[in-house]
């Protein structure tokens, strides 16, 4: 079984990418499946909807899924699952999971649990819909770490960076179920979760890719092309070369709300933060990214 796992801060364009990887055949793409338990079981995140429109619980996919893992009573199931994923997947954790893959610490019982959650779960969806590649966009970097122990699963990381003053934007305005975030906090959180994501790329070099959202936005037919060569996926990339896409009925877990759209859609470069960013959360953003802009390829001054 092959896993694609996205990783990356949020409003990165995971969601986009993520739904055109699930277009290919025999892919399904399963939204950010971190969230399945807390928010479709125990009702207490952000939305409960998967994006089919149905809640995750009257979805015919979901609700078998969780019947499968959850056993007889899935909302004891889905507390013991949160309680450990805040205990061992949380980004902080990230290089304690790497040191036990790499063989430095052993590997707390939390831990394998929390594996053999996943792949769980990842078995039962692939028996449900028949794909044999899953897209997992959680973009939990510990969660990769995790997986990345487990021999008998093809995992591929693919990392997913925007400018961190886009993000700011993006994160500025409240979207639907999304709260609005200030500069500060989200891009704490971008360097946060980028840098423990590059560290999934030193472990594993060979299972990890980087992606600038800039770089696919601009040219999306190319760069998918890359992906799908990289990942060894089925198919022509579900983009023509201006851009346009037809996207399908998905079944996402969590998310950006985008995910909820579905037919013809358009890929193209987002630059409206420029002018529309004011200039002190620019700055706020620029200094706290400082450290790290110039490795992803972005400029002090955009």
């Amino acid at each position: 079984m092959k896993v694609v796992y996205l990783t990356g801060w949020n409003r990165s364009g995971s969601t986009v990418l993520g739904n055109l990887l699930g277009e290919l055949p025999r892919v399904v793409h399963v939204g950010e499946l971190y969230y399945l338990w807390r928010n479709g079981v125990l009702r207490i995140g952000t939305n409960t909807s998967c994006g089919c429109g149905e809640t995750l619980t009257d979805c015919p996919l979901w609700s078998r899924v969780v019947d499968r893992v959850g056993g007889p009573d899935p909302a004891r199931a889905a507390r013991r699952i949160v309680a450990e994923q805040r205990r061992h997947v949380r980004v902080r954790h990230t290089g304690a999971r790497l040191a036990e893959v790499a063989g430095r610490r052993p590997r707390p019982a939390g831990v394998t649990e929390v594996a053999r959650r996943m792949i769980g779960t990842y078995r039962a969806v692939a028996e449900e819909t028949g794909a044999e590649v899953i897209v997992d966009g959680s973009k939990y970097p510990a969660e990769a770490a995790v997986l990345l122990g487990d021999a008998g699963l093809d995992l591929r990381v693919l990392h997913l960076v925007r400018d961190p003053r886009a993000v700011a934007h993006s994160f500025a305005r409240p979207k639907q179920y999304l709260p609005q975030m200030s500069a500060a906090r989200s891009t704490g959180m971008w360097t946060a979760i980028n840098v423990a994501s590059d560290r999934i790329g030193r472990a594993a070099p060979e299972r990890y890719l980087r992606l600038r959202y800039e770089d696919f936005a601009s040219s999306p037919y190319e760069v998918l092309g890359r992906v799908l060569r990289w990942a060894d996926l089925p198919g022509e990339p579900p983009v023509g070369p201006d851009g346009r896409a037809v996207l399908g009925v998905n079944h996402t877990v969590t998310g950006n709300p985008d995910r909820l759209r579905r037919g013809p859609t358009t890929i193209r470069p987002d630059l409206a933060w420029r002018d529309a960013l004011p200039a002190r959360a620019a700055a706020v953003a620029t200094t706290l990214a400082a450290p790290v802009l110039r490795r992803y390829g972005y400029p002090l001054r955009p």
